[in-house]
């Protein structure tokens, strides 16, 4: 028997790419807070007391950039001063036509995923890493989870700060996990104290594979964070999730991949593809999804993406997290 040996990390709320994830969302929840057709494609950066604001929003609201950026660093646990620079521009009149009646405003490829490993219907050590994350609050750090064979066989966390966080230290003995525990790497490199944008900077959209399924799914390769729902990167992605969640239940199988490919100001997908994966019977491949309306609005409207839910996908992954896509 081959051993399955399986690897994913994930990433505090602390980390200087999440609170960059994290303002970007925050900004697109204010829009649409206010108007829910708002065009968002906002990007964040940064470091050494500087946060860096820039993108295109075509929108009736009016957030306060500099504010929100502000809170969410504070809640992100830090206390130091930050100066913020914002550069915001409209929306690309060429990207607006194509968008204004209907089309998809980029090309790309989107994946879905869903496995039946967890109750989250994501491989295990992605739901692992994630929870130890978690448990490290609102600080920066990592966790990685190594499995084999659904066993744990060595975790990883770095968390910055003068105290190790006890409800961490709490999970891991409910894993079995003690400290000195040969499994367990605690802050490898030595203690660290100085973390976030004192030490690193961070951007939008630099977490890919933690915001999707793990390093052992492949991703179409778009950011998430920081667009709103016209951007087929976060809607058909999204989409591509509830129905590998679909055809994983209905068929019951051990893994469910959909991949879904658009041309930028096209309504209707290039390709709307399936593989269901089961234990004893051959892949089974589906050419042409259907029971679906995968265009950009009927996506929207079916998992309703117009609301002001975004912040929290930033936070600890996009999937598996009881969003509507995940049910």
């Amino acid at each position: 028997m081959i051993q399955k040996i399986r690897t994913a990390e994930s990433v505090a709320i602390g980390h200087p790419d999440k609170i960059c994830d994290q303002i970007s969302d925050a900004i697109l929840d204010a829009c649409l807070a206010t108007d829910p057709h708002s065009r968002v494609a906002v990007e964040t950066m940064g470091g050494h007391g500087h946060i860096y604001i820039t993108g295109e929003i075509t929108s009736h609201a009016n957030p306060d950039y500099s504010a929100i950026a502000q809170k969410i660093y504070r809640s992100c646990g830090n206390k130091d001063k930050v100066e913020v620079f914002v550069n915001v521009v409209k929306q690309s009149p060429q990207i607006k036509a194509g968008v204004d009646i209907g089309g998809a405003g980029d090309q790309g490829i989107m994946v879905g995923y869903a496995c039946n490993q967890t109750k989250e219907l994501l491989p295990l050590e992605v739901v692992l890493s994630r929870q130890l994350t978690k448990a490290m609050g609102a600080r920066d750090g990592k966790s990685q989870v190594t499995i084999g064979n659904g066993k744990i066989e060595k975790i990883i966390t770095s968390v910055c700060g003068a105290e190790y966080p006890q409800e961490l230290i709490d999970l891991l003995k409910q894993w079995g996990i003690k400290e000195k525990d040969p499994r367990w790497l605690k802050n490898p490199a030595g203690n660290w104290t100085i973390g976030g944008f004192k030490a690193d900077t961070g951007l939008t959209g630099r977490k890919l594979i933690v915001d999707n399924y793990g390093p052992n799914v492949s991703i179409g390769g778009g950011c998430f964070s920081g667009k709103d729902a016209t951007k087929v990167d976060r809607s058909a992605a999204y989409m591509a999730r509830k129905i590998a969640v679909d055809l994983l239940k209905k068929n019951k199988a051990q893994e469910v991949f959909v991949k879904l490919a658009y041309a930028i100001g096209k309504a209707e997908p290039v390709m709307a593809t399936a593989e269901l994966h089961y234990k004893n019977k051959p892949v089974e491949f589906v050419s042409h999804i259907k029971g679906y309306d995968l265009t950009p609005a009927g996506i929207i409207k079916f998992l309703d993406l117009q609301k002001p839910i975004y912040l929290q996908t930033a936070k600890y992954g996009h999937f598996g997290n009881g969003f509507v896509w995940d049910i």
